[in-house]
């Protein structure tokens, strides 16, 4: 659906995700293929949370984060796999303009709260082997409580700034998103006005959630190597 502006332009407000090209029996089989990884998925990660949930002895920082990542986890299925069914179903499946960007919006969250979880679970592991002594006093539940929280606000605040920069930009037609769900690189391609300073936001991002957190993941790896092999018996590594 378009809605005209001038002689010679309309305004997108429905955009077509095209999905995979492919033939009709493929397509079907991919359907069954991801239907069956998104089922278990759900289950694999609800089984995980219910087992922390039902067990006491999992009432721990470590499995905490733990049941974040596995949320984080579903809640990425949820947003983009279901529309990537139907549009196997029924190539160039139409949404909205609205839908578009809420999509685009959790994607972006899920994927920077999942990076500063890791982060997170990182530290976790490096204190509880580099400073065991100490791990109640530094991983303590309100520690732990407030880095998943941070993980979550400063996941949904990038997002936000993503969507914010996103929404006011005009998208004059062709409305064929060349994904299967509103990814947002995909998604600037089509507006017809200058994007440079999304693309350069969506590099910084991506540059804040996956650097950063990679290179603090690798240095407390590292600082873990260090420790094990500090340990002199076989049986202590």
């Amino acid at each position: 659906i378009q809605m005209k502006m001038g002689e010679n332009q309309t305004l997108v407000t429905e955009f077509l995700l095209l999905g995979f090209p492919l033939s009709p029996r493929t397509q079907m089989l991919l359907f069954g293929l991801f239907s069956l990884f998104y089922a278990f998925t759900l289950l694999g990660n609800g089984i995980i949370l219910g087992l922390i949930w039902l067990d006491s002895r999992l009432h721990t920082p470590m499995y905490s984060f733990l049941s974040h990542l596995a949320i984080v986890d579903m809640s990425y299925a949820c947003n983009t796999v279901p529309q990537m069914l139907v549009n196997l179903l029924s190539p160039a499946t139409p949404i909205s303009s609205a839908g578009c960007m809420t999509q685009t919006f959790l994607f972006l969250t899920f994927a920077s709260t999942e990076c500063l979880l890791l982060v997170a679970m990182s530290y976790d592991q490096y204190v509880a082997i580099c400073h065991p002594l100490r791990y109640s006093v530094l991983v303590s539940w309100r520690v732990c409580t407030t880095l998943a929280v941070t993980s979550w606000t400063l996941g949904a605040l990038l997002a936000l700034v993503h969507t914010v920069l996103l929404l006011p930009l005009p998208f004059c037609g062709p409305q064929k998103v060349n994904h299967f769900f509103c990814e947002i690189l995909a998604v600037l391609k089509l507006a017809c006005a200058d994007t440079h300073m999304n693309e350069i936001m969506v590099l910084a991002g991506a540059a804040s959630v996956l650097v950063g957190p990679v290179s603090s993941i690798v240095i407390s790896y590292i600082q873990i190597l260090r420790a094990i092999l500090k340990i002199q018996s076989g049986e202590g590594r």
